[in-house]
């Protein structure tokens, strides 16, 4: 089988698996503990916390390890919110409707439960954002901007620099969910105030994660307990799962230049190819400023699940969008809100691709168009 969902998770790997095999046997003491297990599992902790600073332009002390991006997510967009209101009564917070669900969800649970103001600041036909646009709704009372570096669906890449140069001028706090883009695009300099990654989705461990937060940022817990994690986030640390993490995204970010342009590449080339095989195929997404291992389509008249299906038949795994839509029948919010039609919209193909990826995908859109040309007789 040839797994072309890389953007749902990816394989662990090896390397990452050797550095964590200690961390799984013998040496399994609490971080918290003052004894030499103790000890040594801080080391390791630190080591980690160093490693994914380093990748992400911030501070060892900026890093709060999560479960994943999704909390991630909640910590920033719930904890910098809470915090804005107490502290000075801000109670607005600024997205797009294409965000994931992770970023979307804690912002409407704001306003709903808590009185919060959201606005979602519309995205052009390829998903994407105008600066101007967020710059335009800023207010005094904007606690948080909230934003994808890259979309997980359809791979557009926002202009988060020049988002990031608006924030400041307000003086507003900008959230980035990096989760999609960390390995493929640098993130050291995006001028973020926080930002999420995931570990899975970089050849880590499921159910790990971390944000970057700065310092000056106040921050409000949502889970409490024993203060770890310099008090942002409670609970004995996943010691194995924080070191994934750092290895992950350090061979990740070693790796990326290479990566991103070979891997670019090879999807121009398929992207062309399944354009000229598959006449009524559309891209998706931006067609330059797009994540490198994303290259997504719809196809008008067809039933994407039944060319998933068509597919797997043929030794591909892809998927018809975002895996936390998993099992939903409804149509993506990210190409509603790009301008498609409901119906289109259900049409929807994702390829993600691995860093590793060196060959053709010839075969893989000639299997796309059978199936499309099969299904749509």
């Amino acid at each position: 089988m040839l797994y072309l969902d890389h953007a749902a998770t990816t394989p662990v790997r090896r390397e990452v698996l050797e550095a964590i095999t200690p961390h799984l046997t013998t040496e399994f003491g609490n971080p918290s503990s003052a004894h030499s297990a103790g000890e040594r599992a801080r080391e390791a902790l630190d080591g980690a916390r160093h490693r994914v600073a380093a990748a992400l332009g911030a501070r060892p002390g900026d890093v709060v390890f999560t479960s994943g991006g999704t909390e991630a997510n909640n910590l920033a967009v719930q904890g910098i919110g809470f915090a804005a209101a107490l502290g000075r009564g801000a109670r607005h917070i600024v997205t797009t409707p294409i965000e994931h669900s992770s970023l979307l969800e804690p912002a409407r649970f704001l306003a709903r439960v808590h009185g919060f103001e959201v606005t979602e600041v519309p995205v052009d036909r390829y998903g994407r954002v105008d600066p101007a646009g967020i710059a335009r709704v800023l207010r005094p009372d904007t606690a948080l901007v909230a934003v994808g570096a890259a979309n997980n669906e359809i791979g557009t890449v926002q202009p988060v620099a020049e988002i990031a140069a608006a924030c400041r001028e307000s003086g507003v706090p900008l959230h980035v969910d990096a989760v999609q883009a960390a390995g493929w695009l640098p993130l050291g300099d995006l001028g973020a105030d926080s930002i999420a990654v995931s570990g899975h989705k970089l050849g880590g461990l499921q159910g790990t994660g971390a944000l970057a937060v700065r310092r000056r940022i106040p921050l409000e817990p949502i889970l409490h307990g024993g203060g770890q994690e310099r008090g942002a986030r409670s609970g004995t640390e996943n010691v194995a799962g924080a070191v994934a993490l750092g290895v992950a995204l350090e061979l990740a970010e070693r790796e990326r230049a290479e990566a991103a342009a070979r891997v670019a590449r090879i999807r121009d080339a398929f992207v062309d190819e399944v354009l000229n095989r598959a006449p009524n195929a559309w891209l998706t997404g931006h067609p330059d400023d797009r994540l490198p291992s994303i290259a997504s389509f719809v196809l008008p008249g067809v039933n994407g699940e039944s060319v998933l299906i068509e597919l797997a038949r043929s030794g591909v795994l892809a998927s018809s969008g975002s895996a936390c839509r998993a099992g939903s029948t409804e149509p993506s919010h990210v190409l509603l809100a790009a301008g498609f039609d409901a119906d289109t919209a259900r049409t929807a193909i994702r390829f993600s691709l691995p860093r590793g990826l060196d060959s053709s995908l010839s075969p893989v859109a000639r299997a796309l168009a059978d199936a499309a040309d099969t299904l749509a007789a």
